[in-house]
C-alpha cells in the first residue's frame, strides 16, 4: 500500500532520495540540483523563496514547487 506524498519540510537528500530511490543518496541530491538547475522556471520559483544550492532543508513552499515542476516523487 502506498502512502500519498505529503507536503512538508524534508532534507534535501531526504526528498532527492524519494525522486530517485534506486541509487546513492549521494547521487540523488546531484541529481536533484541538476534538475533545479537546467530548468529555469524552476530554479527562479526556488529562489525566490530563498532557496541557495547550499540549503540543507526545505520549506513546505520548496517542496511544493519542486512538486508542481517534477511531479511527487
Amino acid at each position: 500500500m502506498n502512502e500519498k506524498f505529503k507536503i512538508k519540510s524534508y532534507g534535501w537528500q531526504e526528498l532527492a532520495v524519494l525522486y530517485a530511490p534506486g541509487i546513492t543518496p549521494h547521487s540523488a541530491t546531484k541529481r536533484l540540483a541538476f534538475w533545479v538547475f537546467r530548468n529555469p522556471q524552476l530554479y527562479q520559483k526556488m529562489q525566490e523563496t530563498g532557496w541557495k544550492k547550499k540549503n540543507k532543508i526545505l520549506t513546505p513552499e520548496q517542496v511544493r514547487i519542486l512538486v508542481y515542476f517534477l511531479g511527487e516523487p
